[in-house]
């Protein structure tokens, strides 16, 4: 077979309903790794969908447990078919986040997939069941074609992700020549734009925290009480305006990234941020004065409250409240200093007069502390990359140097030392995280294709190879 065929043979097992079988089934498994009773169902993941699946191409699978107690284990199938072959390491996520299920359209339910034109809805759909189902499916196809990969394949299933990826350096640490590769190549987050290929080369890092601040204990008559005694809701929201701007631009210095490079500016230039018709406008003065909106999310560094509370909002009472909370989040960039996002912080608000504000830990279900790490724009296997994609889609690809949202990909960039190629399947407006997530079929059709040729090019000639 050719590897026209093969991307033909891709997409017609997407044609023929069988990939949409596999990801129903994928589906319906309620693997939420934030609730403290999932275990047997990230488990069922791994056992009844994720080793099956391997050792039909021939890898072996070992499932590591966690090392953190109460923690989801990760998978790793390893397919050696040659010594001194290029060794691609995959990656994805077989856990989700919460289902909301009351919180979904009328006739919705996350752990069913439905079809609506040419809508998939379904908890994973897009974030990661579906994403890893395409390149597995792909590699399946290449496999079947060549009746070998051409290469040595390793692919790593975890099932923490959507809780901060707990315990997955510790195992990847303590079994560095297990997990070693020549090249990272995975799947997750969405395209810049539906219709527009798109190869990430890293992510950017979060860090989430809180701000508290109570004053006194119980709520007080506010006609008694009021203009006698502090409202911390009043004092917490004049802390954060000196954090960020009313426009969003981050006050902090210490929270900036280097400047921008020319070569990343010059590579976000032609790059147009669309989340398709379901996605909400750009405010466009939002953000970094002068920035585009693709060097905003793909170059620089954001700040987010997530949360805020003071007194009872859903039932308010006329009191003075005792306390406030805010719930906060940055993204940032490789290059921005992690293990100095807090300190700063704290030097910030005693130097504005806000010492009695506390920094809190976040809370466990939305832990959010992931490093910012990247390849390198020019790295040959980005040119390799994107010349794959060119080649099966006929469209050049977008390619970034970050993802906009984070993921655990400094272990494969710094641990592992991989240059790392995501191939995003997703769009903006999939509402992953939120009630009813969904993908775009034809966009996953397309995809198909995509890893299919990946995966056949990678059996090929001219290929990266290391400096030795």
């Amino acid at each position: 077979m050719s590897r026209e065929d093969v991307v033909a043979a891709a997409h017609a097992y997407f044609d023929d309903g069988y990939f949409l079988d596999d990801l129903t089934r994928r589906i319906a498994i309620p693997s939420e790794s934030q609730k403290t009773d999932s275990r047997a169902a990230l488990d069922q993941y791994l056992n009844d969908e994720m080793v099956p699946a391997f050792e039909a191409m021939g890898h072996v699978c070992q499932v590591f447990e966690n090392p953190i107690e109460g923690k989801g284990p990760v998978l790793l199938a390893t397919r050696i078919e040659e010594n001194g072959s290029p060794t691609v390491l995959g990656y994805g996520h077989g856990d989700v986040i919460r289902g909301l299920d009351d919180q979904w359209a009328e006739g919705l339910n996350p752990w069913i997939a439905t079809l609506r034109g040419d809508k998939l809805y379904g908890r994973g759909s897009a974030d990661n069941k579906g994403q890893h189902t395409v390149n597995m499916t792909a590699m399946a196809v290449v496999l079947e074609a060549r009746s070998k990969l051409g290469f040595n394949s390793k692919f790593m299933i975890e099932m923490g992700e959507e809780n901060g990826s707990p315990g997955l350096d510790k195992i990847i640490g303590s079994n560095m020549e297990a997990f070693s590769a020549d090249v990272f190549i995975a799947s997750d987050g969405p395209r810049v734009a539906p219709e527009s290929p798109t190869i990430f080369l890293g992510a950017r890092g979060c860090k989430n925290f809180g701000l508290s601040l109570e004053m006194r204990e119980g709520g007080h008559h506010s006609g008694n009480w009021g203009g006698l005694l502090a409202n911390p809701g009043v004092i917490l929201s004049h802390a954060i305006s000196t954090i960020v701007s009313p426009t969003g631009k981050i006050l902090i210095k210490d929270w900036l990234p280097p400047p921008m490079s020319n070569s990343k500016r010059e590579a976000l230039a032609s790059i147009n941020v669309s989340g398709g018709d379901d996605a909400p406008v750009i405010d466009l003065e939002w953000g970094e004065p002068s920035l585009t909106s693709a060097e905003q999310v793909y170059g620089w560094n954001s700040f987010e409250i997530l949360a805020f509370k003071t007194g009872n909002p859903d039932r308010p009472v006329n009191a003075v409240p005792p306390k406030a909370m805010a719930h906060c989040q940055l993204r940032f960039i490789a290059g921005t200093d992690r293990d100095n996002i807090i300190p700063a912080l704290r030097k910030h608000l005693d130097e504005n007069g806000f010492e009695s504000i506390e920094i809190l830990p976040p809370p466990p279900e939305n832990a959010g502390d992931f490093a910012a790490a990247a390849t390198p724009i020019d790295d040959p296997w980005a040119t390799w990359a994107s010349q794959s994609l060119e080649r099966t889609t006929g469209t050049k690809a977008s390619t970034l140097p970050s993802l906009g949202g984070s993921i655990c990909n400094d272990l494969f960039n710094i641990t592992l030392g991989l240059p790392t190629i995501w191939i995003p399947h997703s769009y903006a407006a999939c509402s992953q995280h939120a009630p009813n997530e969904h993908i775009l079929m034809p966009q996953f059709r397309e995809a198909l294709g995509i890893m299919a040729g990946i995966y056949w090019d990678l059996g090929e000639d001219g290929i990266p190879r290391r400096a030795v």
